[in-house]
């Protein structure tokens, strides 16, 4: 029964019945009953939690995860494999830099009503992962791991806090359409001079033009549908190599041109 296979794939994700609950926009004794195959679940409701399992709808609707799941697990292989022969070495994460690229992004869209920490976190993840696709190079290097909510970077917390108190952003609690929503907006000008050159600051620009305007679901479904969110576990560093799996979906490099 569908109950017992979306039973399974909560615990095998860790993920609560009130998180489960609260993506399909139902109670949690109305999911508990879709667990216990009491409810019928709807299509709607089918679809979310495909999305959030990373299960595609036809193999969900079918209590099947094999194709999605080999899937997976050959990238990954692929990946670990790759390792000893990597053509492309990952260099330290430039923790200076990855303060000068925050202010700039929020200089550009920090005060959008859309953009809180969530929303930041989705920006920073695709302006390293997609220039590491497309340059075989490293913006910024920080560590992104996978959470329920997409990738987040793990250092964050420690810069922005350390910016707080040096007077360089300032944070604001509030709330987007009755969500809590933390921002951070910038006080000083961002020191463009730390970017290595223009190609990275058109970049950045280009991300930003192409994402800047979705709000943290959107940017949340879209990054579960990356390759380096979808072979990482849990609480796990997200791996840059993973990059150059990526389907059509996510991809920002054109394969067919020469270098």
């Amino acid at each position: 029964m569908l109950g017992k296979f979306i039973l399974e794939q909560r615990k095998k994700h860790n993920l609560t019945q009130e998180f489960l609950a609260s993506k399909i926009g139902v109670s949690r004794p109305t999911y508990v009953q879709i667990e216990q195959n009491k409810r019928d679940i709807t299509i709607s409701e089918a679809k979310k939690l495909a999305d959030v399992f990373g299960i595609d709808f036809n193999d969900f609707i079918k209590g099947n995860v094999s194709s999605a799941t080999a899937e997976i697990k050959k990238i990954t292989k692929k990946i670990k494999k790759e390792k000893q022969t990597m053509r492309i070495s990952v260099p330290q994460k430039n923790l200076e830099k990855f303060k000068e690229v925050l202010l700039y992004v929020l200089s550009k869209v920090g005060g959008k009503p859309n953009v809180g920490e969530a929303v930041l976190y989705k920006l920073l993840y695709f302006i390293d992962f997609d220039f590491y696709e497309k340059f075989e190079e490293q913006l910024v290097g920080a560590t992104y791991i996978k959470n329920h909510y997409g990738p987040t970077p793990v250092e964050f917390k420690v810069m922005v806090d350390d910016m707080i108190k040096n007077g360089e952003i300032v944070k604001i609690e509030g709330k987007y359409f009755n969500y809590p929503q933390r921002k951070y907006l910038p006080i000083r000008e961002p020191d463009l001079t730390k970017l290595k050159d223009a190609r990275e600051l058109r970049h950045i620009d280009e991300v930003i033009a192409r994402l800047g305007d979705k709000n943290a679901t959107e940017l949340s479904e879209y990054s579960h549908e990356d390759t380096p969110w979808l072979v990482a576990k849990e609480n796990q560093p997200l791996n840059y190599e993973a990059v150059f799996y990526r389907t059509p979906k996510t991809s920002v490099r054109n394969y067919d041109e020469q270098d």
